[in-house]
């Protein structure tokens, strides 16, 4: 009886150290990715030439409507000497502008997110290597987005680690 009663406190005894080395080996940390993403050169870089191509786009989709209008102010100026075929003609011609320039914003919005994506997806993925690779140095076993996280179990901010791995200030 004396050696069953051992043997269950050693068992007890290892499974309770074993537990406290398990909690132990799992570190948590919390990181902005928002906020590393744009402290990045790169997401600076990428907000300017976005902006430069959203106003070269806006420029095109006025030029398309200056045109439109000088179009329809030349067919109500000069219709009185056309034949009703040429009238017909030009008119289907403004009705297909019309037509294009109504689609004209949501053109301009498309191009808009693919170049958005185009710019976004490699600086997000060298910030998420970099948070990889700091985990990995650093042994944490779990690395949640700070944003997205209500309530959660203590961990280490472990944004100044990434910022010195992506060479940030």
């Amino acid at each position: 009886m004396k050696k069953v009663l051992t043997l269950v406190i050693l068992v007890s005894g290892l499974l309770a150290a074993g537990n406290r080395v398990q909690a132990q080996a799992t570190k948590i940390g919390y990181v902005n990715l928002s906020e590393l993403i744009l402290a990045t050169p790169e997401a600076k870089k990428a907000d300017t030439a976005l902006n430069q191509f959203r106003d070269a786009l806006y420029q095109s989709g006025q030029d398309k409507q200056n045109a439109l209008e000088q179009d329809v102010a030349k067919f109500n100026k000069d219709s009185s000497t056309y034949t009703p075929a040429v009238k017909e003609v030009k008119r289907k011609a403004l009705m297909q502008q019309v037509q294009e320039l109504q689609g004209e914003e949501q053109r301009i919005q498309e191009e808009l997110r693919k170049k958005q994506d185009e710019y976004s997806v490699p600086i997000q993925k060298k910030v998420l290597d970099a948070v990889q690779a700091v985990a990995k140095e650093n042994g944490y076993s779990y690395v949640l987005v700070k944003e997205a996280v209500l309530v959660g179990p203590p961990g280490d901010d472990i944004a100044p680690l990434v910022r010195k791995k992506l060479g940030l200030k």
